[in-house]
Order: structure tokens, then C-alpha cells, then sequence
């Protein structure tokens, strides 16, 4: 048998129906144990379910400062990038928001330092 090189191969794919293309992937499976599922597809479903799952952005809330008031101070002057007068006035009023607008993971990032601190933290 003559071995057909790749561009009569296009060439003849080119003039076959679909229905004969079908049944040629079909025959291709069969001989060499394969399958022309797309996994990519496979793949974008849970992309989509995780967006599904959570909101896009969220909000820190300090909802009560704790025993360590300075540490607290300190986290949230870090934190916001305010100076240590506007954080600690940050801190006086509970509940008050840290950041808004933000990613779920920053948020428990935010939230981990603001507990290990010794504040109580709520993300909505």
C-alpha cells in the first residue's frame, strides 16, 4: 500500500461529507483505541461552576477589636495604608469596614492577620 502524505490527506478530507468524516473518526477510534472527545470542554465546566459557588468581590468587617486593642491598630494601619490617628479611629467604631470591593481570597488573607491580632473579623 502507498503511503499518502499529509497534504492528500487534507485534500481528501476536504471532499468527504460529514456524515463520511463522522464515520472515518468513528473507524480511527476503533483501530486505535482512542477517543475524539474534546477535553477542553471537560475542563471549562468547573471554572464556571467555582464562579457560581462565591461572590466576585466581598467586604471586611471588624466587628469587635478584642483584648489587644494596639495590635489591632497596628493591623489595620498595615492593612489600609490609613496612618495610626485615622486607624485607631477605624477601630473606636464597631462595626466598621476594613475593605470593600475586594477578592474572597485577599478578604481571608485580611481577615487572618486581623485575628491573629486578636480582633473578631466578619467577611460578607
Amino acid at each position: 500500500m502507498a503511503k499518502i502524505n499529509t497534504e492528500e490527506l487534507i485534500n481528501s478530507l476536504k471532499e468527504m461529507t460529514i456524515l463520511e468524516l463522522n464515520e472515518v473518526v468513528k473507524a480511527i477510534e476503533e483501530a486505535f483505541g482512542v477517543t475524539a472527545a474534546a477535553p477542553v470542554a471537560a475542563a471549562a465546566a468547573p471554572v464556571e461552576e467555582e464562579v457560581a459557588k462565591g461572590p466576585a468581590e466581598v467586604t471586611v468587617y471588624l466587628k469587635s477589636v478584642g483584648a489587644s486593642k494596639l495590635q489591632v491598630v497596628k493591623a489595620v494601619q498595615a492593612i489600609t495604608g490609613l496612618g495610626l490617628g485615622d486607624a485607631k479611629k477605624l477601630t473606636d467604631v464597631v462595626p466598621s469596614v476594613i475593605k470593600e470591593k475586594i477578592s474572597p481570597a485577599a478578604a481571608e488573607d485580611i481577615k487572618a492577620k486581623l485575628v491573629e491580632a486578636g480582633a473578631e473579623v466578619e467577611v460578607k
